[in-house]
């Protein structure tokens, strides 16, 4: 899951353009389940002798039968078989469902598959979406995300049947015909597990769906946004680290202005490279606020850490208030000999598809609000973000077409009536779990919630240091699919259903 990873700031058009957005009106929710700037994630080298890598001959078009849509590319999943008990026993089949990210950095933070394969004698599944890491149609990441026409491929419905087709092929390899399948999958990845359960649930039994802000869309906006939690978060840890960024806007601003401010400001913050205005900073404080959040986890916590660097001296000593901000960003980031002010908005091949993605379906309408007392007001502007996406790539986003196709408008009559075997679990100090699904919605929809939790916290590596809230909110999941495996398992046998 990588909702992905971190609201990143991507400058949607050039300054020069027409149709340049402010930044406060074209964030990029980009999800995902790790932090893929600052890292605080434990990762763990992947024991290769325990997977096999694949590549999977997928159709480039799912939905139509023209010639172009049985063009294939090579799609890239993973298998360890370790600890399967195999298909006589009709051991169940652990699927991680690829988000805005490469396998490789899944592989390397993803701890739930391989954390129970044992306890489930499973076989498990890792599979790269497509447009990411090394699944790229078109031969090759320059022509995948080349323009609209190419990118054009790029959307949920195709990646969630690139799975179906996957995971069919992977059951039939196996002779594992009733071994039945859980996804599992965070941030976006998170939305896509859920959606997979409601649209091919005769594939999968059930689905873990972690951080999914699957309500996160512009006809089931939340009544809070993203940046009403940074807030929350960082008040609750520091009044005063609070109040200290809350005027740190202003005073950015009101340097700007000043003859040679500009320099002055790329003095203060040690910027790599000159500033063009003082959103450089603006945006890059911004996104250092925003990932601490998301990802805010022990041992050391970010946002603990930004809030002693900006409280590190005493309130009555005359220190330059942007001196105090720019401790913050040295606690979490580090000593450096100088700071990357866009280290947020790397044109990466995955930053690229993610944006294709953002500008198209997953329209996240993330702003500002007057709630968000942190930062300057600036809500959220639907017909600027849709004007510069069309814009750069000549098709206009379809903001309401998630909520059409998955069909959650009205997400507890929706899941109470044709939906089931869906674990929804949350982090409250993740800003992303205003859009998640919090409560129970049936006796086998149910909402997991933590109030001290981050983002897709409960399914990355375990670690001894990990709190016992978290060890009972993973425990409960696994008890919650060994329930569904369980009851599948009786069906087989009252149906007299063999291998």
């Amino acid at each position: 899951m990588s909702l992905p990873f971190t609201i990143l700031l991507l400058l949607l058009f050039s300054t020069s353009s027409p149709y340049f957005i402010s930044l406060a009106h074209s964030k990029i929710a980009r999800l995902g389940i790790s932090p893929k700037t600052l890292k605080n994630e434990p990762t763990q080298k992947v024991n290769e002798s325990d997977l096999e890598m694949f590549y999977f001959n997928q159709n480039l078009d799912h939905f139509t039968y023209t010639a172009k849509s049985y063009t294939t590319f090579q799609q890239r999943y993973a298998i360890d078989s370790k600890h399967w008990a195999g298909s006589k026993a009709n051991a169940p089949i652990l699927a991680f469902l690829g988000e805005e990210t490469s396998l490789d950095s899944d592989l390397s933070t993803i701890g739930f598959l391989r954390d129970n394969a044992l306890r489930f004698k499973s076989l498990l599944v890792y599979i790269e979406h497509r447009y990411y890491g090394m699944t790229m149609p078109f031969g090759s990441a320059n022509e995948a995300l080349k323009n609209a026409s190419t990118l054009g491929y790029l959307n949920a419905a195709q990646a969630l049947a690139d799975y179906a087709a996957i995971l069919l092929h992977v059951k039939q390899n196996y002779s594992a015909k009733h071994s039945p399948i859980i996804v599992i999958g965070g941030s976006y990845g998170g939305m896509l597990a859920a959606w997979f359960r409601l649209k091919y649930p005769h594939i999968a039994l059930g689905a873990l769906a972690s951080s999914a802000p699957l309500l996160y869309f512009e006809d089931t906006l939340p009544k809070h946004g993203y940046y009403y939690i940074v807030t929350k978060v960082f008040k609750e840890t520091s009044e005063r680290c609070y109040q200290t960024i809350r005027k740190s806007w202003k005073e950015i601003e009101r340097v700007a202005a000043k003859p040679n401010g500009l320099l002055t400001l790329g003095k203060k913050f040690k910027t790599c490279a000159p500033l063009n205005g003082s959103f450089n900073i603006k945006d890059f404080l911004d996104s250092i606020y925003a990932e601490a959040v998301q990802y805010n986890r022990g041992p050391s916590y970010w946002v603990t850490n930004v809030c002693n660097g900006i409280n590190a001296n005493p309130s009555n000593r005359k220190i330059d208030l942007l001196d105090r901000i720019f401790a913050g960003v040295v606690a979490l980031v580090g000593n450096r000999s100088c700071y990357d002010t866009n280290m947020f908005a790397q044109p990466t091949n995955n930053n690229l598809a993610w944006r294709w993605q953002s500008c198209t379906e997953i329209v996240m309408p993330v702003g500002y609000d007057k709630q968000d007392t942190m930062f300057p007001t600036a809500p959220f502007n639907m017909t600027s973000f849709i004007a510069g996406c069309e814009s750069y790539y000549g098709v206009p986003p379809r903001p309401h077409w998630v909520t059409t196709y998955f069909g959650i408008q009205d997400v507890k009559l929706i899941l109470r009536r044709f939906g089931s075997n869906i674990i929804f679990s949350n982090g409250l100090k993740d800003p992303y779990s205003v859009g998640g699904v919090l409560e129970d919605i049936s006796g086998s929809v149910v909402a997991i919630k933590t109030e001290n939790g981050s983002h897709c916290q409960d399914i990355v590596l375990k670690s001894k240091e990990d709190p016992e809230w978290l060890v009972m909110q993973r425990e409960k999941e696994i008890d919650i699919i060994e329930s569904w495996i369980t009851s599948y398992k009786r069906d087989l046998r009252d149906l007299n259903i063999s291998i």
